[in-house]
């Protein structure tokens, strides 16, 4: 059963100085079954921000619709679009986006408070992920003392707290060293098989090998896909680089 189905997308931008009018998007159509685990790659300029912004319900696109489990983004009021992130859309951002002057536990909080749940089934909500993304005994901590590695799994544990059916990650090991970059792909992978559907916007040859389909949007459009399969993570890297490699040189996928 596909969770999100995106049709036909386009966005054009007009420049503010001259009128001239870009288009990031042209026809992108795909769809995300529920549970799986995809990732979008590209070239920069490519427009996976464009889209992972539609996606996210921040930008509209020029023509074309995206539907999140049947309901049409674009038809949301301005006004309830806030609260419609918060109940259906977890979000995993490189900078993790924390609050420095807010302790581990009330940035992971954060969504359910601004949900308006009560204060007696926060915690309930809180101890198992933090438990089982390993932060349980930071939560008293503040962000700046914290390792990276620990910053972005706190905010996967705040983009899990609402149960979202959909986690969109924005390059989420960017700004990780090799060794936080492990684990949080691990916790990515642990989280799909729990059945977490997530779609990954990222420049890593090696994050993207950890999924379970990988996209490939060229000058606004999906260029070329590919499923995992019975591939390993090793298998499925070198197919991703051989693909990236046509990317750059304009080749054509077979």
């Amino acid at each position: 059963m596909a969770i999100l189905q995106v049709e036909n997308l386009k966005k054009i931008y007009t420049t503010r100085f001259g009128g001239n009018k870009v288009q990031a998007l042209s026809n992108v159509t795909f769809s995300v079954e529920k549970g799986e685990y995809v990732a979008i790659m590209g070239e920069s300029g490519s427009g996976k921000t464009t889209l992972l912004n539609i996606l996210a319900a921040l930008d509209r696109p020029t023509g074309g619709k995206v539907f999140l489990e049947g309901r049409e983004l674009s038809a949301i009021k301005e006004s309830e679009m806030a609260t419609f992130r918060r109940e259906n859309l977890g979000f995993v951002f490189q900078e993790f986006n924390l609050l420095d002057t807010f302790s581990i536990r009330d940035n992971i909080l954060l969504p359910l408070v601004l949900n308006g749940e009560k204060p007696s089934e926060l915690e309930p909500k809180l101890q198992p992920i933090a438990e089982k993304l390993g932060i349980a005994d930071l939560l008293g901590k503040f962000p700046y003392e914290v390792s990276g590695g620990q910053k972005q799994r706190t905010a996967v544990a705040r983009a899990l707290i609402t149960n979202p059916k959909l986690i969109l990650a924005d390059e989420p090991t960017g700004a990780l060293d090799s060794k936080s970059t492990d684990e949080l792909l691990r916790v990515f992978r642990q989280i799909n098989e729990m059945g977490q559907t997530i779609l990954m916007v990222t420049h890593s040859t090696k994050a993207a090998s950890h999924a379970s389909r990988v996209l490939f949007i060229r000058d606004g459009e999906v260029f070329h896909q590919i499923y995992r399969g019975d591939c390993t993570n090793e298998q499925l890297y070198q197919k991703i680089s051989d693909t990236l490699t046509l990317l750059t040189t304009g080749g054509e996928q077979r």
